[in-house]
């Protein structure tokens, strides 16, 4: 938030103190109910989203008041910063360590691309493919990805249309420059500014920028426990739909994990434009008709088809081929739920983030393609 500077306070200083005594006492009434609640009701993600964003707002509302004197008119609200340019991608970069703080026993990277597909498992989709992995035929997927978006994503709407979050926030990527990393690296922490949130806010700053209003959950699913994950996020989709039934768009953003017998990490990788960057996979469901329910899969599957199509189109080497599998992912909510892979934990920050930005460019072209 922009903060204005004191000024002009004059005789409405004792009315603004008492006043800002007011609302602190207001604040504290209002966190000690939802702490209550979410002892009652446990530490479920949506309960944890909401305190999140409870907290964020009233922080808001009382640095506002804080800077601002009383006025006898209403105040205008306190804008937002502006997104940064789609192309800054160097604002959103880190320092990475070099060869010098490299230690002993660090384990090995390495980097390769992943190329598109070709023979009977694979479908051509644009410049990229889809590998498929069930028993739908390929003549059947062929054709499906033929026809248009199953939805109508609106531009400059004020109105959110896409949600993006992470079922494994956890999950983050090597900090070196250099192809190693350090001994016993679990590859996951909590810091918001290195770990998928990160790059989930590149891919939403990039589409909010271009007039796609995108919203970004940054709730931590698969922390303190790994286990129920999903569950965590499917409550917390849930919520966001049912507050805004506007969003067309959920795309779970997580990280890959490619490792070598002997423990070397794959850091799958391109080029755009002189820089390097992680590359990405789209992963898609199918209903197997028993443990995977998707009755709607092929809208999904629709969706995957138009998006790589347009990263690989802007980007060739970027994508690896779209996974369709058995999986599930909670990609019942939306006919345009996906999960996507940026990178693996053998790639570093940097490639991640710019991938991000990569990504989130192609579905900013894909929905521009649909739109004829």
């Amino acid at each position: 938030m922009r903060r204005r500077e004191m000024a002009g306070c004059g005789h409405t200083l004792p009315f603004t103190a008492a006043a800002g005594l007011a609302l602190g006492l207001a604040l504290f009434a209002h966190q000690l109910l939802l702490t209550l609640a979410a002892v009652v009701i446990g530490p479920l993600p949506a309960v944890q989203t909401a305190l999140y964003l409870s907290r964020k707002d009233l922080s808001g509302a009382a640095a506002q008041a804080a800077s601002e004197p009383m006025q006898g008119t209403q105040a205008e609200p306190a804008q937002e910063a502006p997104a940064l340019p789609a192309d800054d991608i160097e604002a959103y970069l880190v320092p990475l360590e070099g060869d010098d703080a490299r230690p002993e026993g660090a384990g090995a990277i390495l980097e390769k691309n992943y190329p598109q597909g070709s023979g009977e498992k694979y479908i051509p989709c644009g410049s990229g493919s889809i590998k498929n992995n069930t028993s739908v035929s390929s003549a059947d997927i062929a054709a499906e990805i033929t026809n248009p978006l199953p939805f109508a994503v609106e531009w400059n709407s004020p109105d959110p249309q896409i949600l993006i979050m992470h079922t494994h926030a956890t999950e983050d990527y090597r900090l070196s420059a250099g192809l190693w990393y350090r001994p016993g690296d679990g590859s996951r922490t909590t810091d918001r500014d290195l770990n998928m949130c990160a790059v989930g806010r590149v891919m939403a700053d990039t589409l909010n920028a271009a007039g796609l209003n995108t919203l970004h959950d940054e709730t931590l699913n698969d922390y303190p426990s790994y286990t129920g994950s999903y569950a965590n996020s499917r409550a917390v989709v849930q919520q966001y739909l049912s507050q805004y039934p506007s969003i067309k768009i959920v795309l779970d953003v997580h990280r890959d994990a490619i490792e070598t017998e002997n423990g070397s990490r794959m850091a799958p990788v391109c080029t755009v434009n002189g820089r390097q960057a992680a590359q990405v996979m789209i992963i898609c469901g199918c209903d197997n008709g028993t443990t995977v329910s998707l009755p709607n899969y092929r809208l999904n599957l629709r969706f995957a088809a138009a998006w790589e199509t347009a990263m690989e189109g802007l980007y060739p080497g970027f994508t690896r081929p779209v996974l369709f599998s058995y999986r599930f992912y909670n990609q019942d909510l939306t006919p345009g739920s996906l999960l996507i892979e940026i990178g693996g934990h053998g790639n570093n920050l940097n490639e991640a983030l710019y991938a991000g930005q990569l990504a989130a460019n192609g579905l900013i072209q894909a929905i521009k393609n649909a739109a004829g």
